[in-house]
């Protein structure tokens, strides 16, 4: 019998540019002022030993994106969380809110979108819940928010960041590189965008969509973090 965790444990997804640092701070913040004890975790944990082989395969050290294909890329993936997922199920055994920047689910939407067929796609998905969930034992979130953006919006935004902890981040695995090999190729994030909205239909229960558009600019941060503690609310 699964133990069950004290805590919760809420991801943000959604593609490069769309927020999910600032919502994830915000909603820390939130929490913290509620008198609810919170944590935040990014994946993946650049830098870091156990996401060597995703900074290599962002780097374009194995091919381009599809030339490596779902399955491999996203083994590295598993990897980073499962070393992780111990420190993520301390936090919640201790009562803790963990708020992730990033999960799973972000296999799902760069990894899954590779697949066109959603047959195939809910194969893929089948294989990676056993993966993960299975073969790991990786905690699973209560709840996975996935910022609904518009690809070509959130492309140019993600290359304007001006926090300096995601900077190091970036520049620890990408060096003199400006773009990885998913933000290089528009397709690939069109079909990721495509995905993440397949899981929301497909797991209506675990997956959440927030429009964050405003016409063809980002909603306000202070609104789509109204949205998300209004979802919040819910499993809190």
């Amino acid at each position: 019998m699964v133990k069950q965790l004290k805590g919760k444990f809420i991801v943000f997804e959604g593609l490069d540019g769309s927020g999910k640092s600032t919502q994830t701070k915000l909603l820390a913040e939130y929490l913290a002022k509620q008198g609810r004890p919170a944590v935040k975790i990014d994946f993946p944990q650049h830098g870091m030993p156990s996401a060597g082989m995703v900074d290599e395969y962002l780097r374009g050290k194995y091919g381009q994106a599809d030339e490596v294909g779902p399955y491999r890329a996203s083994v590295f993936y598993a990897c980073d969380r499962y070393d992780a997922s111990f420190k993520i199920r301390q936090w919640l055994n201790e009562g803790k809110i963990v708020v992730a920047d990033r999960y799973l689910a972000s296999n799902i939407g760069h990894q899954g979108g590779k697949i066109k067929n959603k047959a195939e796609w809910r194969k893929y998905v089948k294989w990676l819940y056993d993966l993960e969930y299975g073969i790991f034992g990786i905690p699973k979130p209560d709840m996975t928010i996935i910022l609904k953006t518009n690809p070509a919006i959130t492309l140019k935004l993600a290359h304007k960041i001006i926090d300096q902890e995601k900077l190091a981040k970036r520049k620890a695995y990408l060096g003199k590189q400006k773009r990885d090999i998913h933000e290089k190729n528009k397709q690939h994030l069109a079909d990721a965008l495509r995905s993440y909205l397949w899981a929301c239909q497909e797991f209506p229960r675990d997956f959440k969509a927030i429009d964050c558009m405003e016409g063809a600019s980002l909603s306000p941060p202070s609104e789509i973090h109204q949205k998300i503690v209004c979802l919040i609310k819910k499993i809190i």
